[in-house]
């Protein structure tokens, strides 16, 4: 299973799973498909928007653990 941190790009989260950018447009994070927006960490993005970087990981990695089992 992969992990997330908040060191990783935007881009490379939505590589490991679709799915993800749905939760994080439910977070406020509208600007997915935003070029620059590719480039950021999930730590810079979620502090643009006012979210806790730590909580969004961990809702991320309760995601890709749920998908995991499921499979």
């Amino acid at each position: 299973m992969a992990t997330v941190s908040k060191d990783m790009i935007i881009a490379d989260l939505v590589k490991i799973d679709q799915n993800i950018i749905p939760i994080l447009m439910r977070e406020g994070m509208h600007c997915i498909g935003c070029p620059s927006a590719q480039m950021e960490t999930l730590e810079e993005a979620a502090l643009v928007h006012g979210l806790d970087p730590d909580i969004l990981v961990a809702r991320l990695n309760n995601f890709l653990g749920a998908v995991a089992a499921a499979e």
